[in-house]
């Protein structure tokens, strides 16, 4: 779990050469919009700042992590540093109420106070409101930091009245380090790292046992592909449809069939050390003997097009057995 700036300067540098640079000037914004997609270190990175602001030991600018101060403030628990997300669906009225009535008093413990509001688009019509009043108002030492992933949703008047900083997607080396820090194997960080540069539906999608399944279904699928033709639409019936039901499920298992022609496609320009099913090589080789690269790229184009018929509502089961029979005519 990264804590350090040091550590954020890895994944997100220009937020954390930000950020750093006002703390050391002493001129931090009194409200903050962190937006970015899931997974990039909003929350983390807001922690973090919160550490260096109320830390009994900070070193520059980076926080012990050791001290009471730090402690509580991992743990939501510090009176000056306040956490919001949404009360169910949403945040509501009664929610920003009692954030201003809590900073309508002096600091419990300091003159400084902090607070960060998870979800911000999530907030009611009257919440953001309310909310856009009191940064209005800020006092001298109070910083707000508001935290979105679909910041097009939220009230332009608060977005102007905030320093917005956006956060990147991580690149496939940073997501593929942190997936093994989490004791998922190298394979399988590989895999999920090219269906997503979001660590924690990265996360999500490799300790799901619905991943593991698809996984093994798509490669018993191009196996028989090129080796068993007459099995192909017996194992759609019995295995691909019963398992992968749903269309986000479908969806799935034609992103990683997707993934193997793609990684077909790499051999044949030389690019093996960037292929996504790593353990499956002597496999690959086979299709990229079998296959030139223009019937590759034909194939790869047949699944795109399926996806698109997915999208389009068509019966997944028909996508996948219309999408099967072309992949054996190519």
């Amino acid at each position: 779990m990264m804590t350090s700036w040091k550590e954020w300067n890895e994944t997100q540098p220009y937020v954390t050469t930000l950020l750093t640079n006002s703390l050391k000037k002493a001129r931090l914004s009194h409200a903050y919009l962190f937006e970015g997609s899931k997974g990039t270190g909003k929350m983390g990175i807001a922690v973090t700042l919160a550490k260096t602001l109320f830390c009994l030991h900070v070193n520059g600018v980076e926080p012990c992590h050791q001290c009471s101060d730090c402690r509580r403030i991992a743990s939501h628990n510090h009176p000056d540093v306040r956490f919001f997300s949404p009360d169910g669906n949403s945040i509501k009225k009664e929610q920003i109420d009692l954030l201003q009535k809590e900073f309508s008093y002096r600091g419990s413990e300091s003159k400084q106070r902090l607070y960060i509001i998870e979800h911000a688009d999530k907030m009611t019509q009257v919440a953001a409101n309310r909310l856009l009043k009191f940064i209005e108002e800020p006092s001298e030492q109070e910083t707000a930091i508001l935290l979105t992933e679909q910041m097009q949703q939220m009230l332009p008047t608060i977005i102007s009245r905030c320093q917005t900083i956006t956060f990147n997607p991580l690149r496939t080396p940073e997501l593929l380090t942190l997936l093994e820090q989490e004791n998922i194997p190298k394979s399988d960080a590989l895999l999920v790292s090219k269906l997503t540069s979001n660590y924690e539906f990265a996360r999500e999608i490799a300790e799901d046992e619905l991943f593991a399944q698809a996984r093994n279904l798509v490669l018993q699928l191009t196996e028989e592909v090129l080796e068993r033709r007459s099995q192909v639409l017996l194992t759609i019936h019995e295995k691909w449809v019963p398992h992968l039901k749903d269309r986000e499920q479908m969806e799935l298992g034609l992103q990683l069939l997707l993934l193997w022609f793609r990684d077909v496609l790499l051999l044949h320009i030389g690019k093996e050390d960037a292929i996504a099913f790593s353990q499956e090589r002597q496999m690959l080789e086979k299709y990229r003997l079998r296959f030139p690269i223009q019937q590759v790229a034909k194939q790869m184009n047949i699944i795109l097009e399926a996806r698109k018929h997915l999208d389009a509502n068509v019966n997944p089961q028909l996508v996948i057995e219309q999408a099967v029979l072309k992949l054996q005519e190519g």
